[in-house]
C-alpha cells in the first residue's frame, strides 16, 4: 500500500533536525519520500489531506506496565513501597488471561490516541501471551516482557522459582521476538534488583544476549531500594547491575533518580539507557532524576509514563512538558530546553528500545511510525511560535489527528481504527471491579 501524507509540516527529527514543508510518501510501511509536494498520484494510492497539520515522528514511552492499566486510581497517594506492597502486588496477582488482555487494550488505547506509537513495556509474572494478543490486535508497536521475581524476598502471589521464571520467559521470547512482521518484540524484565536473584539476573544477561533482546528493569528509584541492594549484595545498584551483565545499549533502567556523580559517569561509559519518568516520580513521591547531568555526562535518555497507577496518565505530552519544566527550579531556565526533550520522546525512545535504525525519526528508509497534529487549537496558538516549543510546552494528547504504525492508519480524524473503544471501556471497567474483588482491596 502507498500512502500520501499531503502539505504538511515535517518536524524530521534527523540529524539536521529540519523541518520541511511538503509530504510524507509511505510505501510496503516504510517512509519511501519526505519533503517533495504535489508529486503524481499513484493508482491506489491513499492520500490524507495534512494542509495546515504538522507531521512528527511517532512518540516513544519506554517504560510502560500495561498489565496495571486496570488499576488506575486503586493507589494513590502512597510512597512506592506501601504502593507495592499494599495494592500492586495484590492486583498483579490477581490477574487472569482475561483481565491481563484488556488491561493492555485499554492502555494500548490510550496510547495510540496520544501519539504513542512504540513502548517498551514490563508485564506482570503471569499470561504475557495475553499482553501480546492485545498488541498484536491493536496494531501498537511494542517490546514487551513478562516480569520476573524469584527472590525469597519477593511477594508470595508472585514469586516463581528461578528455572520456572527463566523457561517461561526463553518460550515466550521464542514465540513472540519477532512477531507481527517486527512491530512486537521481546524484552527480558526483571523486576528489580531486591526481587531478584543474582543467578537470575546473570542468566538473564546470556539469554537477552543470545537472542538479541532488550533487558528492562527499574534501578535507584528510590533512597530505600539503594539501602536494600548494598544491603543485598555489598555494592551500589548500578555497579551491581553491571556485574550481572545488565548495562550498555540493550539495557534500559527505569527511574536512576538516586544516581550519583559517579553512577551517572558509568551509566554513560557503559551506554546504558536511563527512562527517565517525570509523573510518576513526581506522584509516588521518588524526586527528580538527574537528567541534565545525565546528558551532559552523555548518557543516553528516554522518556516513559510508567505505569496507570502511579501517573494517571499515559500521556507522552505531558511526560515532555514536566521532564522540561521541573528541571529548571534545580538548574535554571535554560535547563533542558524543548529541542532536547523533543530527542528524548523520539530518537532517545527509539536506542532503548534497540530500533534506532528503525524508528525515531522521519526519513527515507525508516519504518512509517508518525503522527499528524493539529495545532490550530487557542493552547497552541500564535502559529508564529516556535514549533517545537508549541509541541513541547503547550500540546495536547488530544491534538493528535492521525496516527499511523508500521505504514498502517490506526488512528484517523482522531478515532481509533484498529479495536473498538467502547467494547474496550466495558471490559476494562468489569474486570477492574472483578480484580478489585479478588485482591480484597
Amino acid at each position: 500500500m502507498t500512502l500520501r501524507l499531503a502539505g504538511a509540516r515535517v518536524v524530521t527529527m534527523d540529524a539536521k533536525r529540519r523541518v520541511v514543508e511538503g509530504d510524507v510518501v509511505v510505501e510496503d510501511g516504510r517512509i519511501q519520500a519526505v519533503g517533495r509536494s504535489g508529486g503524481q498520484a499513484v493508482k491506489g494510492e491513499t492520500t490524507i489531506d495534512c494542509s495546515d497539520l504538522v507531521i512528527i515522528p511517532g512518540l516513544i514511552q519506554a517504560h510502560i506496565h500495561l498489565c496495571q492499566t486496570l488499576f488506575r486510581g486503586f493507589a494513590d497517594d502512597l510512597p512506592l513501597e506501601d504502593w507495592l506492597a499494599r495494592r500492586i502486588w495484590p492486583l498483579e496477582a490477581a490477574h487472569t488471561e482475561e483481565s491481563v488482555y484488556w488491561s493492555a487494550m485499554l492502555g494500548a488505547a490510550e496510547l495510540l490516541l496520544g501519539g504513542t506509537t512504540a513502548i517498551l513495556d514490563m508485564e506482570t509474572v503471569r499470561h504475557t501471551a495475553a499482553a501480546f494478543a492485545a498488541l498484536e490486535a491493536i496494531g501498537l508497536r511494542a517490546t514487551a516482557g513478562k516480569c520476573l521475581m524469584d527472590a525469597p524476598s519477593a511477594p508470595p502471589g508472585l514469586k516463581e522459582t528461578t528455572e520456572r521464571a527463566l523457561q517461561e520467559a526463553a518460550d515466550l521470547c521464542a514465540k513472540w521476538h519477532g512477531a507481527a512482521q517486527g512491530r512486537l518484540r521481546w524484552c527480558f524484565a526483571p523486576r528489580f534488583v531486591p526481587s531478584c536473584t543474582g543467578p537470575l539476573l546473570r542468566a538473564v544477561s546470556d539469554l537477552a544476549a543470545r537472542a538479541g533482546a532488550t533487558i528492562h528493569t527499574h534501578a535507584a528509584e528510590t533512597p530505600l531500594e539503594l539501602q536494600m541492594v548494598k544491603e543485598q549484595t555489598g555494592q551500589d545498584e548500578i555497579s551491581y547491575l553491571d556485574s550481572v551483565g545488565i548495562s550498555g545499549p540493550r539495557a534500559a533502567l527505569a527511574h536512576c533518580v538516586w544516581v550519583d556523580e559517579e553512577g551517572i559517569h558509568r551509566l554513560a561509559r557503559q551506554q546504558t539507557n536511563v527512562v527517565h519518568c517525570p509523573s510518576s516520580n513526581l506522584k509516588l513521591g521518588s524526586g527528580i532524576a538527574p537528567v541534565p547531568e545525565m546528558l551532559a555526562a552523555g548518557c543516553r535518555v528516554a522518556l516513559g509514563a510508567d505505569g496507570a497507577p502511579c501517573n494517571n496518565r499515559l500521556d507522552a505530552f505531558e511526560e515532555m512538558r514536566l521532564a522540561a519544566l521541573i528541571q529548571k527550579p534545580r538548574l535554571g531556565s535554560d535547563a533542558l530546553p524543548a529541542a532536547q526533550v523533543l530527542e528524548l520522546a523520539t530518537l532517545g525512545g527509539a536506542k532503548a528500545l534497540g530500533l534506532e535504525a528503525e524508528i525515531g525519526s522521519i526519513e527515507p528508509g525508516k519504518k512509517a511510525d508518525l503522527v499528524v497534529l493539529d495545532l490550530s487549537g487557542p493552547h497552541v496558538v500564535p502559529e508564529e511560535a516556535d514549533l517545537i516549543s508549541r509541541i513541547v510546552y503547550a500540546a495536547r494528547a488530544s491534538d493528535v489527528r492521525h496516527v499511523i504504525v508500521d505504514g498502517r492508519i490506526v488512528v484517523r480524524d482522531g478515532k481509533l481504527k484498529t479495536a473498538k473503544v467502547e467494547e474496550i471501556r466495558r471490559e476494562a471497567n468489569k474486570w477492574a471491579g472483578t480484580l478489585r474483588e479478588r485482591a480484597g482491596l
